[in-house]
């Protein structure tokens, strides 16, 4: 545990590696003598101390721990990294006292939250009951209230092996010779498991002006900007690889969602909530520029007055802030971030969220055309209702007409029409006698016609009959 602990943080105290790595333990005097057994096989060195006020108000001084070469080589087995990516041994941080390496290494352990489950003892490699024994432990040291396995923590995140510190990010050059105005984070979080592919760290103690911090996320910028062509598949040298891609994402892999990786900064300097919210604020207004992404707006339908718009984050850093203080009461995934842009405090999900993206657009825009296309249908529906009521008007007009209408008059002799067609001429008419209003025009002609036996014969000549 105490390799796995200094090959990431470099430097720590005993109180710090059991944060990180044990807190059900009762007190660092385990971790401690654990130091102490590596020491003696030059895995770790002590080559400075930090000092800090303890929970009775008092200055305390702790050695602090960091490993040798060897030591360095034994970590990253532990690790299962290669040495090359391990960095140095932070010798001069060790002796300069490490006050920045020790807030880094606090707020890993506020990431963290790991579960203080209870432990067993570990045997000595050399008995030495003086140091073992709590009452005869060094000035500084703090035993923890004891079962520390009841108290309870907030969730973490990720793992000490999921956490690498002064990682270096080049804008130009190579990882290992980067060019000028390169940023090297403080920490790098790579937890695809919960949901955070990766995240760079920066921690604030308070030294750097609000300027100085805003600058940070310009380089961060244009290292995230660098390409790089992608890693060929084939063996072939001279093989086509495609497009261009983002180094970033050749070395932690696609985000899954748009924009950046997020640059989280953790301001560790205890101050007034006044004061704080000042310095988050100077801060945001300076990064502005490299935070707030661009707004793209359009008309939300053609030749509508209506307008719309998304936030396009392709080229934006997304910059959440926080506190030590917060991380270490609510852990990592409660409601302790402030994402530059956004109106409040929320939990890491909803900071990484754009709700004012293109992704919120289109579906702003599709549901707006499902509106348009329901009053569509609705305004068609309703004109279809006034189509219908207008034909069953006027086939109700129709058929009151035609109950209202007059039978036409029938002749009486032959029932037959009583008059002819408007539309036809009837040449019977020309020869009939004038209408009576009874008779139809062919029975007019015949009742015109002599009667008796001398007026039959005289009709069968007059037509023909034989």
């Amino acid at each position: 545990m105490v390799l796995a602990a200094l090959g990431v943080v470099k430097v720590a105290t005993a109180e710090q590696i059991r944060q990180l790595m044990c807190p059900g333990t009762a007190s660092a005097q385990t971790v401690r003598n654990g130091c102490l057994d590596l020491g003696r096989d030059g895995l770790v060195e002590s080559l400075g101390s930090a000092s800090r006020t303890n929970a009775a108000g008092n200055l305390v001084s702790e050695k602090l721990w960091n490993l040798s070469g060897p030591g360095l080589e034994a970590a990253a087995a532990v690790l299962d990294r290669p040495v090359r990516e391990m960095g140095g041994t932070a010798r001069g941080a060790a002796r300069s006292g490490a006050k920045h390496a020790l807030k880094v290494t606090d707020t890993l352990a506020a990431f963290l939250q790991t579960p203080p489950e209870p432990t067993r003892p570990v045997p000595r490699k050399q008995s030495q009951p003086a140091t073992t024994a709590l009452p005869s432990a060094p000035a500084g040291n703090d035993p923890a209230p004891f079962p520390a396995a009841a108290q309870e923590r907030p969730h973490g995140l990720g793992q000490i092996s999921s956490w690498a510190t002064e990682v270096v990010l080049p804008v130009s050059g190579t990882l290992t010779t980067p060019g000028k105005n390169s940023p090297r984070a403080d920490a790098v979080l790579t937890a695809p498991e919960a949901g955070v592919p990766v995240m760079f760290v920066e921690v604030d103690n308070g030294t750097e002006s609000p300027l100085a911090l805003a600058h940070k996320a310009h380089r961060y910028r244009e290292f995230f900007r660098r390409t790089v062509k992608p890693p060929s598949p084939s063996p072939n040298p001279h093989a086509q690889t495609g497009n261009s891609v983002p180094m970033w994402e050749t070395l932690y892999g696609p985000l899954g969602r748009e924009g950046y990786p997020p640059l989280a900064i953790v301001f560790t300097r205890q101050v007034g909530p006044a004061a704080m919210n000042n310095r988050i604020n100077n801060v945001m207004r300076l990064a502005e520029e490299y935070w707030a992404g661009q707004y793209c707006e359009f008309a939300t339908s053609y030749g509508s007055d209506e307008r719309d718009g998304y936030t396009d984050y392709t080229d934006a850093v997304p910059i959440l802030v926080t506190t030590l203080d917060r991380l270490r009461e609510h852990g990592p995934l409660g409601p302790v971030w402030f994402r530059f842009g956004h109106p409040t405090w929320q939990a890491l999900t909803d900071a990484l969220d754009n709700p004012d993206d293109e992704r919120a657009f289109r579906l702003r825009q599709r549901r707006r055309d499902q509106l348009r296309k329901q009053q569509r249908e609705q305004k068609e529906r309703q004109r279809e209702r006034e189509r219908r009521e207008v034909r069953e008007q006027w086939a109700a007009q129709e058929a009151a007409a035609e109950v209202a209408r007059e039978p036409d008059p029938v002749c009486q002799e032959c029932h037959g029409p009583l008059e002819s067609s408007p539309f036809e001429d009837d040449p019977r008419e020309e020869e009939a006698p004038p209408a009576d209003g009874v008779h139809c025009a062919g029975c007019r002609i015949q009742m015109a016609q002599p009667t008796g036996r001398f007026g039959r014969v005289i009709r069968r000549l007059v037509n023909g009959d034989e």
